[in-house]
């Protein structure tokens, strides 16, 4: 009898070809998870804490191709599974902390849109919060002989008193009305109000009766309102996860960065002090994004004093208490186990179906090791690449040798190495005369 495999076949087509792409999977991480696990456990805490009412920030710090993507969804995953809504987002040139020319809200309108739960985890869950909230709120009035509008509005008593909060509980109410009556337009009104969507006030008051709406000035307090509202709608908080932060240390606009950098200090300093409730923020970016003294984090004296390194962590001594997470380098045994991983999601699973022996996992790390060096530890991305096609040939070739591919993983992974340099862009001199407008 022929075993069953032990990885779905829908995991195992996606790891590999997201793995090939040079991409993240967004499914069956625990497959090829592999150390860290000190990272993780700091992460688990935060989550565990957001869950409990309280908040986190943590500065996920990686060379390229480090795994700082990796670990982001893999936090992402935890959280999902500790009942917490998840928002997930990179930065670009369209997409900003703070802007003035929709940026910023172009980037809450991506976050909103990929909102997800353990029961919606592809995003696209604020609808299913909506109903949840509304629900709760219906078996509550019965419970108490309250009507569900007086019920909706008992509830939304909080949110209101926070900052643009008014007319945000406005819309959960319409949209509670709009489910209640079978309104279609009304929902679709206040989830697009929601998602920050709406670009004039005008249009707004004329759907909903608000005055405002989500945009640039109101990023960060949308995303407050919306970890205040998805704990009332029964889950423990939000986590917002944001990749790329080297898009802001390339911004060539001097003010534009500052003002960036503000925007990341109040944030920091809402969670440091405990005036957040519920909400969660891991930020993944580079060492320059991080450690540069002229454009870098560090260029801003507060964020520098409080994101400073541990200066008694020293001598293989690690600290995870404080904001930053600096990504260590993969040991050797840990590369081995995850390619030990790889063959085994080749496998489906099953070691029967393992297309190269422990003799050949083993020569090709030493073969990367004297091509490339040490840095094949430290940004893993593309020697995993190499892994895994060499292993798609001797899939898809049953006569190959693996002797003899093994001489041209070399090719790969150094012409992998050059493009990783070109990734960076060049620094060029702050000039705000010839900026483009922000």
């Amino acid at each position: 009898m022929t075993p069953k495999p032990t990885i779905k076949p829908r995991d195992r087509d996606t790891i590999l070809n997201a793995l090939r792409a040079g991409v993240v999977p967004r499914l069956g991480l625990q497959h090829i998870q592999v150390g860290r696990g000190r990272e993780v456990d700091a992460l688990v805490k935060d989550i565990d804490r957001i869950a409990d009412g309280g908040a986190g920030i943590r500065f996920v710090i990686g060379e390229y191709g480090a795994g700082k993507t990796f670990f982001l969804f893999l936090v992402r995953q935890i959280a999902l599974q500790k009942k917490l809504v998840v928002a997930q987002a990179d930065l670009g040139p369209d997409r900003r902390i703070h802007a003035t020319g929709g940026q910023a809200r172009s980037l809450y309108a991506e976050l909103a849109h990929s909102l997800a739960t353990r029961t919606t985890p592809d995003g696209g869950a604020l609808k299913n919060i909506l109903e949840s909230f509304v629900q709760k709120a219906t078996d509550r009035a019965k419970a108490t002989g309250k009507t569900v509008e007086a019920a909706i509005r008992e509830s939304l008593g909080d949110i209101r008193d926070m900052v643009a909060g008014y007319d945000f509980a406005t819309v959960i109410a319409a949209y509670a009305q709009g489910w209640e009556e079978g309104n279609d337009e009304v929902q679709a009104a206040a989830l697009r109000w929601l998602r920050g969507e709406y670009t004039t006030k005008t249009e707004a008051r004329a759907d909903l009766g608000v005055r405002t709406i989500i945009d640039d000035a109101a990023f960060y307090d949308g995303l407050r309102l919306l970890a205040r509202f998805v704990r009332l709608a029964g889950f423990g908080g939000l986590v917002v996860c944001l990749d790329e932060l080297v898009n802001l240390y390339k911004l060539q606009n001097a003010q534009a960065r500052k003002q960036n950098y503000e925007q990341i200090l109040r944030i920091l300093n809402d969670v440091l002090q405990g005036t957040t409730e519920g909400l969660g923020f891991v930020l993944g970016g580079t060492p320059e994004f991080l450690y540069d003294t002229r454009r870098g984090l560090y260029s801003y004296e507060a964020l520098q004093s409080r994101l400073a390194t541990n200066s008694f962590a020293v001598d293989g001594l690690a600290d995870f208490s404080g904001p930053v997470i600096r990504l260590a380098n993969l040991t050797p045994e840990e590369l081995y186990h995850l390619l030990e991983r790889l063959r085994d999601v080749f496998a489906a699973g099953d070691p029967a179906r393992h297309l190269v022996p422990d003799e050949a996992l083993h020569a090709f790390m030493t073969h990367c090791e004297k091509r490339i060096g040490e840095a094949y530890f430290r940004t893993p991305r593309n020697t995993v690449k190499a892994f895994v096609d060499l292993l798609s040939i001797l899939e898809q070739n049953p006569g190959a040798d693996w002797r003899e591919r093994l001489g041209m993983v070399g090719i790969v992974i150094d012409r992998g190495a050059e493009v990783e340099t070109l990734l960076p862009e060049q620094d060029e001199p702050d000039d705000e005369l010839t900026d483009l407008k922000l």
